[in-house]
């Protein structure tokens, strides 16, 4: 790391950790100093990795009240909100995606959001949040009082898996790209899901039940997002296997092994006898974190990230290429409020929270030099700012071709992921996330 980098990324840990301390309250992390004042379970939980990280007690207080507040508010059926809120509190965010619900009249204080179209990820982010907490505190009682709720959660997430065949399965605009066209088996949520598996093998280890099912079922999940969204030679496609448990799987397995022949990326998710070619930087990312991908694959997925340019001008873009007007996945919504046009938002835009997973991914890698070098590129776009004397503003998102900032300012996850990050390449090690550590 030169001096410049090594002064730059250090200058910008404290102030993200004050950032994403500001955005606590008394339930928990919210999402923006300026708007998303909710404590979100997505946002909240990824930003966990960060707030365990920060200096002093606080951040980590914020993070168990979140959790506290997510388990409070589940549903009937199992599921974690999507957000939880004040209620009186005007959010621009909020109310540009419909407004919100109450939640009856023995919960006065908060909104639960209802204007979403049913995003999958809140529970399992629950789930990976939670075993984060007790990797990084070890407080069993907390996770014995919250395990009934993270076994809800697990059993809603099951149910999401209409075709019982191991992988869940989203409608479109379902998981963190929530005005997005990911679809059916895709990728991001079946990373997580697999994710899961290991979390709650250990959280079940750690309050001395059996491990087995759950340690299974993430070798089971990883053996199927390889058959379905992984084409090349990395992978030995079981047709045999297929022809015998999964018919419908035949089709788009012979159709993407003879029209791309390969691949240096997981695709983005396969559907009824359709699916995508295109990069999604985030599914791809965790699936080298959470120790889905093999070294040989997670080693070609980074070098893509170079070779296409995914990086430039900052870390990194959400996907690449950009879905244009024509396009089979392109939608009419994606004009609301001008998010989702070509290289803005979910569709191109960059975004620094997955500049902090990019840089994360490279520490577990070993590219040890090159994480150094993407750091000091995330600590010079969060500093950027659209308000002169409001520099590091941790902006929500950049243009894909401009890098200028857009969104909302403030975002805790784009502080607290750069905190991860910096402490990812100070290290030269992943917490929590290291091998022997369950992920490997």
């Amino acid at each position: 790391m030169t001096d410049l980098a090594a002064t730059l990324a250090d200058t910008g840990r404290p102030l993200a950790e004050r950032a994403v301390i500001g955005n606590g309250s008394p339930i928990g992390l919210l999402g923006s100093s300026t708007a998303y004042k909710q404590v979100w379970a997505r946002d909240s939980m990824i930003c966990t990795l960060g707030l365990m990280l920060c200096a002093g007690r606080e951040g980590q207080e914020i993070a168990r009240r979140s959790v506290r507040t997510l388990a409070a508010y589940q549903s009937r059926l199992g599921n974690i909100p999507h957000n939880v809120g004040f209620t009186g509190i005007p959010d621009p965010a909020l109310i540009a995606h419909g407004g919100a619900l109450h939640v009856g009249e023995d919960a006065p204080t908060v909104v639960v959001d209802s204007a979403h179209a049913g995003c999958i990820d809140n529970s399992l982010w629950f789930i990976l949040g939670n075993y984060y907490l007790h990797r990084s505190d070890g407080d069993t009682g907390r996770l014995r009082d919250l395990w009934p709720h993270l076994q809800r959660a697990y059993t809603w997430l099951e149910y999401q898996d209409s075709n019982e065949c191991g992988l869940l399965e989203v409608h479109e605009a379902m998981d963190w790209a929530d005005l997005f066209a990911n679809r059916y088996n895709s990728l991001w949520p079946n990373v997580l899901w697999f994710a899961a598996q290991r979390a709650m093998a250990h959280m079940s280890g750690a309050l001395g039940e059996s491990d087995e099912v759950y340690s299974a079922r993430a070798e089971d999940i990883r053996f199927k997002i390889n058959t379905l969204l992984w084409v090349g030679p990395e992978v030995d496609k079981d047709m045999a296997w297929i022809e015998r448990h999964r018919k419908e799987w035949l089709y788009p397995v012979r159709l993407t092994t003879l029209v791309l022949q390969e691949r240096p990326y997981f695709l983005p998710y396969m559907a009824f006898r359709d699916y995508e070619d295109r990069f999604d930087t985030f599914g791809n990312l965790i699936a080298i974190l959470f120790g889905l991908a093999s070294d040989v694959q997670a080693h070609k997925i980074l070098d893509y990230i170079h070779s296409a340019g995914v990086n430039e001008p900052w870390p990194v873009k959400a996907i690449y290429p950009p879905v244009q007007p024509g396009d089979k996945d392109w939608r009419e919504y994606y004009r609301l409020r001008n998010l989702n046009l070509p290289n803005h938002y979910h569709n191109g835009g960059i975004w620094p929270f997955i500049g902090g997973f990019y840089v994360a991914a490279l520490v577990k890698t070993g590219r040890l030099r090159e994480a150094a070098w993407q750091l000091d590129r995330l600590a010079q776009m969060d500093q950027l700012s659209r308000t002169p004397g409001l520099e590091w503003d941790f902006n929500e998102w950049h243009h894909g071709l401009t890098g200028r900032p857009s969104g909302f300012r403030g975002q805790s996850w784009s502080a607290a992921m750069f905190v991860y990050a910096h402490e990812c390449v100070r290290r030269g090690e992943c917490p929590v996330f290291n091998a022997g550590e369950g992920w490997a």
